[in-house]
């Protein structure tokens, strides 16, 4: 029976414990919910990055000079080198390479290119015409 009874006055004294252990719990659990919040330190705003440098622009395009416009043929040697390029790709080689030399000997010029370009050399070569009236120089 005294084990009982001990058993008894361990089991009350536990209860009694826990009883006012629970209840300073909810004590400091009420206080830290109705405590205001402490005070946030200051939000700091960060400044910007500053924005990166913008690039400068590229320096303007330098022209290349063109080349001198070509002196004019002198003789008939000079015209054969620029006909030569004239009627590189003429299907009449000999045909083209003989009107070519002549307009060059004539008018003192050969337009740029393979084709076309007949006003760069001016009137004189542009209307030229062969006796049944169709245009000579290449």
């Amino acid at each position: 029976m005294a084990s009982k009874g001990v058993l008894l006055v361990l089991t009350c004294f536990l209860l009694i414990n826990t009883k006012v252990s629970s209840d300073e719990e909810k004590n400091e659990l009420n206080n830290a919910y109705n405590k205001p919040p402490p005070p946030l330190p200051p939000v700091v705003k960060a400044s910007p990055p500053p924005p990166p440098p913008s690039p400068s622009p590229p320096p303007p395009p330098v022209a290349k000079a063109s080349p001198p416009p070509p002196s004019p043929p002198r003789n008939t040697k000079e015209c054969g080198v620029l006909c030569v390029v004239r009627c590189k790709n003429h299907s009449r080689k000999n045909v083209c390479l003989r009107a070519c030399v002549t307009c060059c000997d004539r008018c003192k010029c050969v337009p740029p290119g393979q084709y076309g370009n007949r006003e760069k050399c001016g009137k004189c070569y542009a209307t030229m015409t062969t006796r049944g009236g169709k245009l000579k120089c290449p």
